[in-house]
């Protein structure tokens, strides 16, 4: 099975089970302080996401959440509220925790409100890192929603991304996700960093101990490099499509802070959801949407292009395809099960 990855290894990757990910991932989220919803939402997430092959989301996140818990930067077991704000807007608070939960909470409420009203929007405010949004995304689409989903107004925390033409970090990578019914194959899933490469690549590489792929970054000169250490040490990664995503981050980060108020964790985030049959009947809409993605798929290709692929499908096949079983750099397995003991002493410390 091909790979989905960013990483050029200098070592060896190791197979690992769903299972034993998920039984490694649950013993360290309790020895956390987790309670058995977080542990289970946020296990399961990261889990499904390697299977996926979005190893930059995937289970070589736990490292960097369990590292926020510690420190004090996420807390363990909030629960998100909702609100009205005085202005009519729906809020979703995340209270300081894990974003992963609130996100499947905001989902869930934005197609309640879609359901009866077509369309809703809402905002998601004080939460920690909210994982792979194509897998929430995924879920609405299957149900018959279109999702937009962006986010910002945390760059004074996550200076990570340097304007077009500029050296210097200043915006954070300012992702979006947009899910829509598709046809007999499911959903179409765009979910993206408005940066060459996601932040949660680099803390991949920097985990296994590899190189990025070239351009991606700079280091604190404004020189090409392809070294993580380079970017923690004062570098940025350059806008993705440079003056297009840079003009994207931008308008997210816009709305993230101007029109939704300060940050408080990390970003604030927008999400649109519409119920896709307001326009068409369902089975009409895959007819036409079916016409569409084949004529893409059966594109004649360029030399050493495969086949031409419809955005979302390359991660449902990888999972398909992976049989339960997780190819994860080995180094990055070592640093997750040293986990298992420094976390349970921090346990016992608290």
């Amino acid at each position: 099975m091909k790979l989905n990855t960013k990483l050029n290894l200098k070592s060896d990757r190791i197979l690992i089970s769903a299972k034993e990910a998920r039984l490694t991932l649950k013993t360290i989220l309790s020895n956390a302080g987790c309670n058995k919803r977080e542990i289970i939402s946020v296990s399961d997430h990261l889990v499904d996401t390697s299977l996926c092959g979005m190893e930059s989301h995937g289970l070589m996140r736990i490292l960097e959440y369990i590292r926020q818990y510690n420190n004090g930067y996420m807390q363990v077991n909030r629960s998100a509220t909702i609100k009205k704000n005085k202005h009519g807007g729906i809020e979703i608070n995340g209270n300081g925790g894990i974003g992963i939960p609130t996100m499947t909470l905001a989902y869930k409420k934005g197609m309640s409100l879609a359901n009866k009203l077509g369309i809703s929007a809402l905002s998601i405010r004080d939460v920690g890192h909210t994982g792979r949004h194509g897998s929430f995304a995924d879920i609405a689409a299957s149900q018959g929603f279109l999702t937009i989903l962006l986010g910002g107004g945390n760059r004074q925390k996550w200076r990570q991304v340097a304007p077009f033409g500029g050296s210097k970090a200043i915006l954070p990578t300012n992702p979006y996700c947009i899910g829509i019914p598709g046809g007999s194959r499911g959903p179409v899933i765009l979910d993206f960093a408005t940066s060459k490469i996601s932040g949660g690549w680099i803390y991949a590489a920097k985990s296994a101990g590899a190189l990025l792929p070239t351009d991606c970054i700079i280091d604190s000169k404004g020189k090409p490099s392809r070294n993580p250490d380079d970017y923690f040490n004062q570098g940025a990664i350059l806008p993705a499509g440079e003056q297009k995503g840079y003009a994207l981050a931008v308008i997210a980060e816009l709305i993230g802070e101007a029109l939704l108020g300060p940050a408080t964790t990390e970003c604030n985030w927008l999400l649109i959801t519409v119920k896709a049959n307001q326009w068409r009947s369902e089975s009409r809409f895959k007819v036409v949407a079916e016409e569409i993605l084949n004529e893409l798929r059966q594109s004649p290709t360029l030399p050493n292009v495969e086949k031409v692929e419809i955005p979302g499908e390359r991660e449902r096949e990888h999972r398909l395809l992976s049989k339960n079983k997780i190819a994860i750099p080995i180094k990055t397995w070592t640093e997750i099960t040293k986990l298992l003991e420094r976390n349970k002493s921090f346990k016992e410390r608290k």
